[in-house]
């Protein structure tokens, strides 16, 4: 194959704003946000469908993308360049580089070791790892990953097959005969399927799972069921797994999971590969025994207001440009323009904890899909596929100072201890200048929920401390499994200054006793 180098400076004049001129002026209420975060359009290899699948940080500070139509780059930030080392592959959406130079990228079929043998820069070896799972050829059927665990082990997601549309009658693996005979899910037929066999399904090996795999042998373990559309997998500081899932059937709601070996996350259709599962239908099976089942997510991302498809979770990294935000979990969002973190905890054995905006700006544009990190700078790589979304890539630069904002949150028998970027105003210390709302969502086959058993709540006494940096909130009762939606427009900083990003929704799932 020939190699292609592009440069990718040619193209990229930016404001100070963090707009280029094709874009136009910034919308209205940008300029705070570009006071804290700088966004630059960074051009990718010209010639090519610039959705980005894939996304990662090289050691020696270059970045790899692989994009939708199959081809790899590396892009070198010194030179401002790519350079094309793959093409052909197809539907990658992962990659990961190992020692020596190889890389491992998840394609629909088959999780692949890409090899430059005789050092051109270019692949000319390729290694099947790993493709015992099955496929039916439903088009819903993605694969992502993978990650690497702090043992070295690999983590991919395997997506269910989808009612809006055939299989093909040739398949790989075996076929589950669980409810509806295969020919059924042939041509015509397939509109009258989600009528028997759920909006999603699983009728092929491990669809719904994510799988642990050794990156040598490429032996595979299954790892945990119940996933619907796992598109996003990453580690939190402490080693945990996590993955995002869509909202849809099953899901109320889109959500984060802290996914632990043989846990169970809610969508039944991945139940029929389980080897202690006793051969019902699972849409047959009462909600009771599968809520019983399951482990909830610890963190609801309540739809149109915070993410409706969160994507990658990724580490800020610890460095003095992002100060107090450094080790927190960052993700992507598909249908905004928008970066948020998510802040959670483990209350006795329980995963839970809150999602708030990093940067909710027009600059970013939708389909914020892939994240890397090189050094300070974040690397957004965007896809639309036929949903919502975007193309291309994007960077985000820290400008040197957080802006005011909550900065943390924990939950308390009575409310919720929040931490800021700044000291508030001694204002906060009324509870009028707060606002509450509590809602929840349903766990059903339908496809999402709307907000349930909604009430509006006002802090019955409100104590600052810490320096004003830290408010603890009372309210009238906390429940379980609700999500507190927290208004905060109405406080003020010490030096007067509003929230960037003045909204925070905490998912409750265990109420601490002390």
């Amino acid at each position: 194959m020939k190699t292609l180098y592009f440069s990718a400076s040619a193209a990229v004049a930016l404001s100070a704003s963090g707009f280029s001129a094709n874009d136009g002026p910034p919308p209205s209420g940008e300029g705070r946000i570009s006071k804290h975060y700088k966004v630059e359009k960074l051009m990718g290899p010209p010639g090519i469908d610039s959705q980005v699948g894939a996304l990662v940080a090289l050691e020696d500070g270059r970045l790899a993308a692989a994009f939708h139509h199959g081809q790899v780059a590396v892009y070198d930030p010194k030179e401002s360049s790519w350079k094309i080392i793959e093409e052909g592959l197809h539907e990658p959406l992962g990659i990961l580089p190992e020692k020596g130079g190889t890389f491992l990228v998840m394609q629909r079929a088959e999780l692949t070791r890409l090899r430059d043998t005789d050092r051109d820069g270019v692949t000319d070896h390729y290694e099947t790892v790993w493709d015992d799972f099955g496929l039916s050829g439903n088009y819903h059927e993605f694969a992502f990953g993978p990650v690497r665990g702090p043992g070295g082990k690999l983590y991919v997601g395997l997506n269910v097959a989808s009612s809006g549309d055939s299989i093909r009658k040739e398949i790989r693996g075996e076929w589950s005969p669980i409810g509806l005979p295969r020919q059924e899910f042939y041509g015509a037929n397939w509109k009258k399927v989600s009528d028997k066999a759920g909006r999603m399904y699983s009728r092929v090996p491990w669809r719904g799972w994510i799988m642990e795999l050794d990156p040598v042998s490429g032996a595979a373990t299954p790892f945990a069921s119940g996933l619907r559309s796992p598109d996003g997998l990453g580690f939190d500081s402490e080693g945990n797994l996590l993955v995002s899932d869509n909202q849809g059937d099953w899901r109320g709601s889109s959500e984060l999971f802290v996914v632990k070996k043989d846990g169970f996350y809610g969508h039944p259709a991945s139940l029929v590969w389980r080897k202690d599962w006793d051969g019902a239908e699972p849409l047959n099976v009462p909600i009771s025994r599968l809520d019983a089942l399951r482990t909830p997510a610890a963190v609801w991302f309540p739809h149109n207001i915070y993410a409706n498809s969160p994507t990658q979770p990724v580490l800020i990294p610890k460095t003095p440009a992002w100060g107090a935000f450094g080790g927190q979990v960052l993700i992507g969002e598909m249908n905004s323009p928008r970066l948020l973190r998510v802040l959670m905890e483990e209350v006795e054995g329980v995963w839970q904890g809150a999602c708030v905006n990093l940067v909710d700006s027009e600059a970013l544009k939708r389909g914020l899909h892939r994240l890397a990190f090189v050094g300070d700078t974040l690397h957004v790589g965007r896809i639309h596929l036929s949903w919502a979304g975007a193309e291309g890539l994007v960077t985000l630069r820290p400008q040197g100072t957080l802006p005011f904002d909550p900065l943390d949150i924990h939950v308390t028998p009575r409310g919720f201890r929040i931490d800021f970027t700044e000291p508030l105003s001694p204002a906060a210390a009324d509870p009028g200048a707060w606002s509450v709302e509590q809602y929840t969502y349903a766990y059903h086959i339908a496809y999402g929920s709307p907000q349930m058993e909604k009430e509006s709540l006002t802090p019955t006494k409100v104590r600052l401390s810490n320096s004003n940096r830290t408010a603890e909130i009372e309210l009238p009762a906390l429940k379980e499994n609700f999500v507190y939606d927290l208004h905060l427009d109405a406080l003020r900083s010490e030096s007067g200054t509003a929230p960037l990003n003045a909204r925070m929704a905490y998912t409750l799932r265990k109420i601490p006793k002390k």
